[in-house]
């Protein structure tokens, strides 16, 4: 079902032209969830910057320690440099990770035991007003560990990011549920990153029992749906047994006058699901051993990599305050050295369940403009280092390639995160597809703030499925995430 959404979902020179969808602005829904009837508990916002570089926590480099409790103001820091507001731009909130199409759909739930400051609980961040709004009084930390086949048991707090399906689909129909994994990847590359550089343990779940997880949330799944979890914390107090998970149904604004429902959203995360905790257990506990298919050793006029010194940057909060997604880049060139950096932060493991699988996405590069090495086309391997592909000048196929967007054809570089799908789903089962899209987003948040640590800037674009797999000559992969890369520009004279 996986593979069959994917292809459903794919963009083409045909289906783009042919798709007569239109912005309906008068239905657009509100980008913040909001319980009105509950009463909020406010957050510290005197967040003073970490010490040290924020490439070094992009990499995750800095070693947690297992001893950091998550008080409300450790608590309150990941919150907003996830997915708080971090600028007003002609009246319009920006958060703090990139989401497609500025649509935020992206929300925050944490389930906690006591803390200090912070009675146990389940709560929903909301962003519009950087607080906590209690869902559930009490510690319900044991349903996840039982949803996650005992994942989280040590966490002290556990965070959870859903997808409001109807908030992007509004936009982008039924390919919203790709987006659910692009958006929350890119709130994850930032929550980790602030996680490394206040020493804090944190760990992304991919498997878990969704039902299990849906209820202790209240959220109903065809509209609103758990997409991973963050276990916050490695010394957490043992969790009690629970109280009963009872139907809540506290009202929420409505996001617009009415929604429009893509059954195919549904029917892939209905497809995609895990039933319980024993086959979650099951699920993580078969997981093969790393597969080396579609990664390539540097050879002989390659551009190796043997060691690759991080710059030093700015703390990693003034990188997430300071970053946007770039509208025009000028095609000045970036240094190699400035290329290099960013790829060795942004392809470090990922502190996750599935770990044992080993890398699932492969990135592939069009080199527009980088000082030192050649025009063309490259693939990376964490490492090891670029192998060149293809050489020439590809500019005007980088931009047809993304739905023509100049963006592509004036970035110094492209960098297209492409996996063996059906190898991951064989591997993982549909369950896969979900842990692909994931860590390609996940790689393509760190690449954004890899670039802005190191003063350029970067976007997010889409791109025509096939014509990139053909591109590269890899017809058996599939793009998970597109990031562009360069200097930024203004706009150009008409």
């Amino acid at each position: 079902m996986a593979a069959t959404y994917h292809e459903l979902t794919k963009h083409s020179l045909h289906s783009v032209q042919s798709n007569v969808h239109y912005l309906d602005w008068s239905n657009q829904p509100l980008p913040f969830k909001m319980y009105d009837t509950l009463e909020a508990v406010p957050l510290p916002t005197q967040l003073e910057p970490s010490d040290g570089s924020a490439l070094e926590a992009i990499a995750g480099l800095l070693e947690p320690d297992p001893a950091r409790v998550l008080a409300s103001a450790l608590l309150a820091r990941l919150l907003y440099y996830a997915n708080g507001i971090t600028k007003m731009l002609r009246g319009m909130p920006f958060r703090a990770a990139a989401c497609t199409g500025a649509l935020y759909h992206i929300e925050l739930y944490v389930a906690c035991q006591d803390l200090p400051d912070l009675a146990a609980g389940v709560y929903h961040y909301g962003a519009h007003e950087h607080a906590l709004r209690q869902l559930r009084a009490g510690d319900y930390r044991s349903v996840l560990v039982e949803a996650t086949g005992g994942q989280v048991s040590a966490a002290q707090a556990v965070l959870v990011l859903t997808s409001t399906f109807w908030r992007n689909a509004w936009k982008y129909q039924a390919r919203a549920y790709r987006h659910s994994f692009w958006d929350s990847g890119t709130v994850l590359a930032n929550l980790l990153a602030v996680a490394n550089a206040q020493r804090l343990p944190a760990s992304v779940v991919h498997g878990f029992a969704d039902s299990a997880v849906n209820q202790v949330l209240d959220v109903e799944p065809r509209h609103e749906a758990a997409i991973c979890l963050v276990a916050l914390g490695a010394n957490g107090t043992p969790p009690p047994f629970a109280p009963s998970v009872e139907p809540m149904h506290y009202p929420t604004r409505a996001l617009s006058a009415h929604e429009v429902e893509y059954p195919a959203i549904a029917e892939a995360h209905a497809a995609t699901s895990l039933a319980g905790g024993d086959a979650v257990a099951v699920w993580r506990a078969v997981l093969p051993s790393p597969s080396a298919r579609g990664l390539y050793l540097a050879g002989e006029g390659d551009a190796a990599i043997t060691q690759v010194v991080l710059p030093r940057t700015p703390p990693i909060e003034q990188v997430i305050t300071r970053r946007g997604s770039s509208r025009r880049f000028s095609r000045a060139p970036i240094a190699l050295d400035q290329l290099l950096a960013i790829l060795t932060a942004s392809s470090q493991p990922i502190p996750s369940d599935i770990a044992p699988a080993g890398r699932l996405t492969t990135p592939y590069l069009i080199v527009n403009a980088v000082s030192d090495l050649a025009a063309g086309t490259y693939v990376y391997s964490s490492g090891s280092g670029l192998k060149p592909l293809r050489s020439g000048d590809l500019r005007r196929q980088a931009g047809y390639l993304d739905l023509g967007q100049e963006l592509a054809a004036d970035a110094a570089v492209n960098i297209y995160s492409l996996c063996n799908l059906s190898d991951v789903l064989s591997r993982l089962g549909d369950r896969g597809y979900r842990a692909a899209q994931l860590e390609g987003a996940i790689e393509g948040g760190k690449l954004y703030l890899s670039a802005y640590a190191l003063g350029l800037g970067a976007t997010g674009l889409t791109f025509f499925d096939d014509d990139v797999s053909r591109f590269f000559d890899v017809p058996d992969h599939a793009v998970m995430f597109l990031t562009a890369i360069g200097h930024p520009g203004t706009a150009r004279t008409p």
